[in-house]
This record gives C-alpha cells, sequence and structure tokens, in this order.
C-alpha cells in the first residue's frame, strides 16, 4: 500500500514539473512514471520493492518527458494504431511497428504475455520500443480489452 502512495505522489510530483512544457511532454511524462512505476513493481521485492516503484517511476517521467517532447501527433496516432493492432491481432512474441516517414521516428509493440482477470477481463502485457532521434527506449505495459473492443492501456 505504501508503495502506491508513494507512486501516486511521484505521478503528480512529475505532472507538476511538466506544467511548464508543451501537451506531449506533459503527456510523456505521466505515462512515462506509470510505465515505470510498473517495471519497478515487477524488479523489486519485499523492502526493495518500494524503492524499485519509485526509482522506475522517476526514471520513466523523465524518460517520458524526453519522448513526449519529440513525439508529434502523427507519431502518436501510428503508434496508436500499432498497438492497437497487435494487442488485438498478433501472437505473444510477435511484434508489430509503426514509422512516421516525415519524422523518421518508429517503434514496435510486442504482446508478451495474454491472460484473463477473475472479472472475465481479456489482458495482455506488452513491450514497447519508441526510437526518437535515433535514441531507442523501451517499457513494459499492460492493456485490456474494452466492451467496445478497443484496448485500453491500464499501467
Amino acid at each position: 500500500m505504501r508503495a502506491i502512495k508513494l507512486t501516486v505522489a511521484i505521478v503528480a510530483v512529475a505532472a507538476l514539473a511538466g506544467c511548464s512544457g508543451g501537451e506531449k511532454e506533459k503527456a510523456g511524462t505521466v505515462i512515462g512514471a506509470g510505465l515505470g512505476a510498473l517495471a519497478g513493481a515487477h524488479v523489486g521485492k519485499g523492502k526493495g520493492k518500494l524503492i524499485a516503484v519509485a526509482v522506475g517511476t522517476l526514471a520513466g517521467a523523465a524518460l517520458g518527458s524526453e519522448v513526449g517532447k519529440s513525439l508529434d501527433r502523427a507519431d502518436r496516432l501510428a503508434m496508436q494504431r500499432s498497438t492497437q493492432g497487435a494487442l488485438e491481432n498478433n501472437r505473444t512474441g510477435s511484434a508489430s511497428s509503426w514509422r512516421n516517414p516525415d519524422s523518421g521516428n518508429r517503434g514496435t509493440i510486442k504482446p508478451i504475455r495474454t491472460y484473463e482477470t477473475a472479472r472475465g477481463d481479456v489482458c495482455r502485457e506488452f513491450q514497447q520500443t519508441i526510437t526518437v532521434g535515433g535514441k531507442t527506449e523501451t517499457a513494459v505495459g499492460r492493456a485490456c480489452r474494452q466492451a467496445d473492443g478497443t484496448w485500453r492501456i491500464v499501467n
């Protein structure tokens, strides 16, 4: 429970810190913080889990902020289409990619695990890479299928 409270506090601080930047930077900061917290939760054990979540959140926020500064609307649309298609159609371990020929930015999305929750929701864990300005970053996330058939990233 303390890890969750700390994560919420760090995400709030990261979001406020991003207020001076543009919308892409703010969104990148918040999304990066969430994915970083998730990665930290998978790495840490026991008391170290709290530290891993905090470090993951801060590192993800910083990385997300930088990526958010660079991704334009066309990049985000291409990434969203690729993400929806990969989560719906790809076999576990099979990646889909996107590329914006105007910016040169690109990325991949690869489902790495599919499961059903206790409530009956179908969810998938995925690995995502984004390359901006020749620099590639990787994150892991989780998405669940909504009633309308689209996938919603839950963390």
